[in-house]
């Protein structure tokens, strides 16, 4: 799947690209799932800042965009932070409103279910082309998957679900260090392993692991040998 950067001389149809899948996302699930996106394409169309990726707009003209109390605008806010579509990139202190940015690759990912919905021009448009393999190359030797259950184990299968590919190259070869005090630790099979997962992947482990268990708070990386 591409990641989709709504800058450059593409970036109307980008932008059209991004919202596009969370309107297909949203009418295949239920009311609650319609009304939490829509209020959040409202909140995109209206105020977000697409080359800076910053959403800053206090909450009472949230709670007047949505025609809803600040009750429901704190709820929802909360839910669509759980959900990892948004982030505070700036907390609301001192008389600041908080300032939000957009997870899109986060977006583009839970929607992914969706996109058949859309057409095959619209998969095909998102996840590129195929690039043709080259007999020449000799591919690295990936680590083999360890199989694991419990917490980890789910873990895994929602992540092989969500990009096969990545699962493959990265995170199939990592093992279930233990769980404690709401810190999971995966053990990486080298040095450099460790490195990459720590800087691009974190994230998106941290994600998969609270969704399936809301106490997690951190996930710790570290290589085998040490």
């Amino acid at each position: 799947m591409q990641v989709i950067r709504p800058v450059g001389r593409e970036a109307a149809s980008k932008k059209y690209d991004l919202l596009s899948a969370m309107m297909a996302y949203a009418l295949a699930g239920d009311q609650n799932r319609q009304r939490l996106i829509l209020r959040l394409m409202a909140l995109i169309t209206t105020r977000y800042n697409w080359q800076r990726n910053e959403l800053v707009m206090g909450q009472k003209e949230i709670a007047r965009l949505w025609s809803v109390d600040e009750r429901t605008v704190k709820r929802d806010m909360a839910r669509l932070r759980g959900l990892g579509w948004i982030e505070v990139k700036r907390a609301g202190v001192r008389g600041r409103v908080t300032m939000y940015g957009l997870d899109i690759e986060r977006i583009m990912l839970d929607t992914r279910p969706a996109w058949p919905n859309i057409g095959d021009d619209f998969i095909a448009r998102l996840d590129g082309p195929v690039a043709p393999t080259d007999t020449k190359v000799v591919p690295f030797r990936r680590p083999e998957q360890i199989p694991g259950d419990g917490l980890w184990g789910a873990a895994c299968e929602y992540l092989a679900g969500e990009d096969p590919a990545l699962f493959d190259a990265w995170i199939a070869g990592l093992a279930d260090g233990g769980l404690e005090d709401g810190c999971q630790t995966l053990l990486a099979p080298s040095k450099f392993h460790a490195t990459y997962v720590r800087t691009h992947l974190l994230k998106r482990l941290q994600m998969a692991l609270r969704r399936l268990d809301g106490s997690i708070s951190t996930v710790r990386i570290q290589c085998k040998t040490l």
